[in-house]
Order: structure tokens, then sequence, then C-alpha cells
């Protein structure tokens, strides 16, 4: 039985056994045909492929010469670099010289303009200023032979003829003792036509009637200035004057003054206020200025008392002063020159001045410190009523009014309207009434301090970068295109230089001018889409603080940078701070104008994003040829 039970397990086994060897036989020829077929694949693709390439490539290299073939180099060489520089022909085509007829052009006075415009009230003298199609794109030359003008306080007796070729005024006032011209230069006596003796006999003479030496009168207003020499002589007695006068017959007075280093702009009292704001000046003078004071309602007058601050004081000589004396020298009779001053007499009571004194020549009155009375006595005084709705500091192509700016409130009949300013020079310094009182929403006490001591560390570094800015005498007429609290300024006021601080009309939410002025300095508004109403070849250095970044998307770029170029002299410089982008764009402007410039790191280090621009314009003049066409 055991035997029998063997068999079948043996049985089972073989057939196990025979299954797997069938399988594996199957598994190998399956394996040897794949590999067959495989193989006679490879053989037929390269019977069919590699003759016929071969013979292209044959074909190709032997219709080829080998010396045509290109061979790929790799290129390791950046492509993020900035373009190259222009060539000097492109810098010279992009902003060429204007044509020597040009060398005086003062865009917003200009002579042809001004006669499409009214003669009443001489409003064709006012800024016209050219339409954006009316621009010129090319820049100003400097008459041929022109010379760096002399140092102050040389500068203030001598200019060079070359800069200012002009005899007419040396003909016109020959008797008056205005200006002469010895050889190449002119010459400046001190004199004008109600002081033959001079200014500085005349500033004695004033001197002697109110005190000019204390401090107390820092700023003033020249109306009519002729070559300024009022101004000039002011300077030595720690006095700031702002001369203007008219672009008219008596061809470049304000030039002349300029020349000389004395501050001086182009203007005219006629339909709109002066560029200046409300309580400026601490005297305002006119020496036979020909403004006729007693006209249009006092209209004139009712300006002046706008800048003057309270208990300033207002100067007239010349007619109508002393006519009993004088009235056969100004070829007018009696009847009309006492008229005159019976006029001007009625204006001044309305406006609440107290006529000081008159002697001699010289008539003074003084505005009230505040208008506690003034306000009282309109029931007497009709005219002019009380200005309760214009801005006082508004004077951008703002309408003259005939009617009185109030001062602003005081407590009792002895406070000074506005607030006392300290007697120079602690004025500089002095915390600005319009500041202490929160007039100027976000300028606070600290900020003024901070502002003050920021631009000495900003003014120290410029001068180690421009070291005609550190020489002494080197510069005299300096211009700040966006002057803000004075600060630039008042870190150079130890330098014989003056400043003209300019607070832009776009920024008239916070209209700064007014503390410019109460810190004994001076300034104008102005419009920088717009030239500024001044000669070419006005100023030695220009500084701006983030002007561009101000004017952008309002006007172009370039009709700001051929201003500057208009109104600088040849081999001054410029510094202008602003966001590097914008630097960038303005360095590429200004080597198309032939002038010499460079990025500066900010003072506080390279990591800042502002950034300094410092720009020397180059010398060159008209040829000697054009300008004598």
């Amino acid at each position: 039985m055991a035997a029998m039970a063997c068999i079948p397990r043996r049985l089972s086994q073989i057939t196990l056994f025979n299954t797997k060897n069938l399988t594996l036989y199957h598994i190998t020829l399956v394996v040897i045909l794949c590999t067959t077929f495989y193989l006679i694949g490879i053989w037929q693709h390269s019977v069919g492929t590699t003759f016929s390439s071969s013979s292209a490539a044959a074909a190709f290299l032997s219709s080829v010469p080998c010396s045509s073939l290109k061979t790929t180099q790799l290129d390791f060489l950046p492509h993020h670099l900035p373009p190259d520089p222009p060539s000097e022909t492109t810098r010279a085509a992009q902003f060429p010289p204007c044509d020597p007829s040009f060398s005086e052009y003062t865009p917003c006075e200009d002579v042809q303009r001004s006669l499409k415009f009214d003669r009443d009230m001489l409003i064709y003298r006012e800024r016209h200023c050219p339409e954006k199609d009316e621009l010129l794109k090319c820049r100003i030359p400097a008459p041929y032979g022109y010379k760096v003008p002399f140092r102050w306080p040389q500068g203030r007796e001598f200019a060079w003829f070359a800069n200012v070729p002009h005899k007419e005024l040396t003909v016109e006032k020959k008797n008056q003792n205005w200006i002469k011209v010895e050889g190449d230069r002119f010459r400046f006596p001190g004199g004008g036509t109600m002081f033959p003796h001079g200014a500085d006999a005349y500033i004695d003479d004033i001197d002697k009637l109110i005190s000019l030496r204390d401090g107390s009168i820092r700023t003033a207003i020249d109306t009519g200035c002729g070559v300024a020499s009022w101004g000039a002589y002011l300077l030595s007695r720690n006095i700031l004057a702002m001369s203007f006068a008219p672009r008219d017959t008596h061809e470049a007075q304000v030039q002349f003054a300029l020349e000389r280093g004395v501050p001086a702009m182009i203007g005219v009292m006629a339909s709109i206020r002066l560029p200046y704001p409300s309580r400026a000046f601490d005297m305002a003078h006119c020496s036979r200025c020909l403004i006729p004071w007693g006209q249009y309602d006092g209209l004139y007058l009712i300006e002046v008392d706008r800048v003057l601050r309270p208990g300033s004081y207002w100067i007239l000589s010349g007619p109508p002063i002393n006519w009993q004396k004088h009235w056969k020298g100004w070829n007018r009779t009696t009847d009309d020159l006492k008229s005159e001053q019976s006029r001007i007499e009625t204006v001044a009571k309305s406006l609440c001045w107290k006529k000081l004194v008159q002697k001699d020549d010289l008539a003074i009155w003084q505005k009230p410190t505040n208008h506690v009375h003034c306000k009282a006595n309109r029931k007497v005084f009709k005219r002019p009523p009380i200005c309760y709705t214009q801005n006082p500091d508004m004077a951008w192509y703002t309408k003259l009014e005939t009617c009185l700016t109030p001062l602003p409130r005081v407590s009792n009949i002895k406070e000074i309207a506005g607030g006392q300013l300290a007697k120079w020079p602690e004025r500089l310094n002095a915390i600005p009434p319009r500041i202490s009182s929160g007039s100027l929403p976000g300028i606070t006490e600290t900020v003024f301090v901070e502002n003050s001591e920021l631009w000495k560390k900003r003014v120290e570094y410029y001068k180690s970068i421009d070291h005609q800015l550190a020489e002494t005498g080197r510069y005299r007429n300096l211009l700040d295109m966006n002057a803000y609290l004075g600060g630039f300024a008042a870190a150079l006021v130890d330098d014989p230089v003056w400043v003209m601080n300019i607070v832009p009309v776009e920024a008239d939410q916070i209209n700064t001018l007014g503390v410019v002025y109460e810190r004994g300095l001076i300034g104008t508004y102005q419009n920088w889409c717009e030239a500024m109403s001044t000669y070419p070849r006005t100023y030695d250095f220009i500084h701006g603080d983030a002007i561009f970044s101000l004017y952008k998307d309002r006007c172009e770029m370039e009709d700001i940078v051929l201003e500057m170029d208009r109104i600088l002299r040849p081999e001054s410089s410029v510094i202008i701070r602003d966001d590097v982008d914008v630097l960038m764009k303005l360095k590429n402007m200004m080597d198309g104008m032939q002038w010499d410039g460079r990025i500066v790191d900010h003072e506080d280090g390279p990591h800042e994003r502002t950034k300094i621009l410092f720009a020397v314009k180059q010398y060159w003049v008209a040829s000697p040829l054009s300008q004598n066409q």
C-alpha cells in the first residue's frame, strides 16, 4: 500500500519539471528571435542612409570653401552696460548756441512781445512769457570778450564794458554821476538823480532821520532803482535791499546792478502785485522813481503798504518833495507839483501812515505797528476799505486791489502785529514769528532749528565738492531755486555773497517766503516752468534741492535746464540734490550744453538714494564776427 502511494507523487514531480522546461524554452526562443530582428533592422537602416548622408556632406564640403565657414565663439562680455556717451558732435547738436542777437534775451520781458499788450498802467512792461511753441531750444551766448566780473567789494565800483556793452546811460545820465566809461570798464561813482554827491552821503542823510545802524532795519526795497547804488551802499550797513526796475528805455540798468554784485530784478509797478509776501520789508525807498503814487486811488502806495512790516518806513525823494526849490528844473508848474504832493499825503493818511519828517529833499512816513486805530477810522476814511478775501501773501500774477491789507490781530494797542522781530544779526537764527505763531502747518520751532543745523552741515559738504564755492570772494550772486526756510542762505551769511531765495509757487500750500524775510534774507516767488525776471549771466552759483522732482510732469526738464544755463555765468557752477534717477537724466542733458558735471554721494554716505550733481558751465562766447553783424 505504501509503494502504491508513492507512485502518484513521483508522477506529479515529473510533470512539473517538464512544464518548467517548456516555459524556459519558449522564453529563450522569443529572446533569440527579438535579437535577430533588431540586428537585421539596424543593418538595413545603415545600408539605406550611410551613403546618401555621406554624399550630401561631401557635396557641401566640396562646394563651400573652408574660409567661409562660420565658427561660433562664446561671448563672455556683459550686455547690461549703459550706452556709450554721445560724441562731441552729438552734444553740440543737442542744444546749439542761439544767435548772438539773443545775448541779453529776457524771455518774459521781451521788448517785441510787450508791444502786443496794453500800454495803460504800463501793463505792457509786466511779465509776458512766451508760449510753449515760442520757447527757445538753444543756449544764450555771452558777448565776445566776456570776463568774470570783479570781485566784491571792488565790483561795487567797477564792471567790464565787454560784459554789458552799452553806453546809453553814460550819455543820458552824464550829469547825474550814475556811470562812467574808463577804458575797458565802467565805473560807478555812486551818484543818482537825487544824490549827485553819492549814495553814501545820501544814506548818511537818511541815517540822521531814522536809525539805520541799530539792526532794526535789515531788509529794504528800492522801487525804480536805476543802477542800484542805493542798495549797493546800504550793504556796508548790513541792510539788504531788493532793487527792481523795468526793462525800459534806460537800457540795462538792472543788468548793471547785477554785474556790480548788487541784488536786483526786472520789475515794474503796474497792474499786479510785486512778487513778495506781505510784511517783508523794514524800509521802502523811491528816489525820483517816476511811479504815480497819487493816481489810481493810491493803488501803488497800497501795494507798498502790503509789503511793509508794521512800524516800517517809506522814504520818498524827488518830485514832488521840495518842489519849491526844484520846480523849474523839473519843468513842471508849482500847482501841478503841489497837487501831486497833496494827493500823496491824502493816500498816506488813509493808510494810517504817520509822516515823521520832511527835510530838504527827503520825506519819511511810518506804517503803524497794528491796525487797531486804522480799522476804527474806516468810518472817516471810507477808502481804501479793508481787504478780507485775498491771501495777503499770494503774489504771483495776483491783481492789485484798492483795499488795505489787514495786519494780524493783536490783543492790545501796544502789541506789534505779527510779532516782534529780533534785531540783526540775532534775527537770522531767532524763531520767526510766522513759525512761533503756528501759522505754517507742520513747521514747528524744532523743525526750524533742525533745518538750520542740517544746512550748515550740507554747505560744509558742498564746499568740499565745489572749491570755487569755498574760495572767499570767487562767487557773489547766488540763487537757491527751492529755498524752503532759507537754510542754505543762512549757512553762507558770513561769506561775501548774497542769495536770491526762491519759493516756487507750486509749493504755495506751505508758503515759506515770509519766513525767509523774517530771518533778514531776501527772495521772490517763481514758477520754474517760466523764465526768471532777470538778465542772462546773473548768477555765479545755482543751488536746487529736489527742484526737478517738484516739477516732474509739470513742464519739460530741458526748459528748466536751459533757463539755468541762461542765467548762469560762464565758468560758474551748480549743485543739484535729487533722486539718483533724476540726476542721471539731468547729467545726460547737461552733457549736451557744454557743462562738466559729476554725481557724488549724499553727505550721509552712498546708501542714500538722494545724490548730488555738481556741474560747471564751460566758458564760451559769441564769435567776434557774428557779434559785429
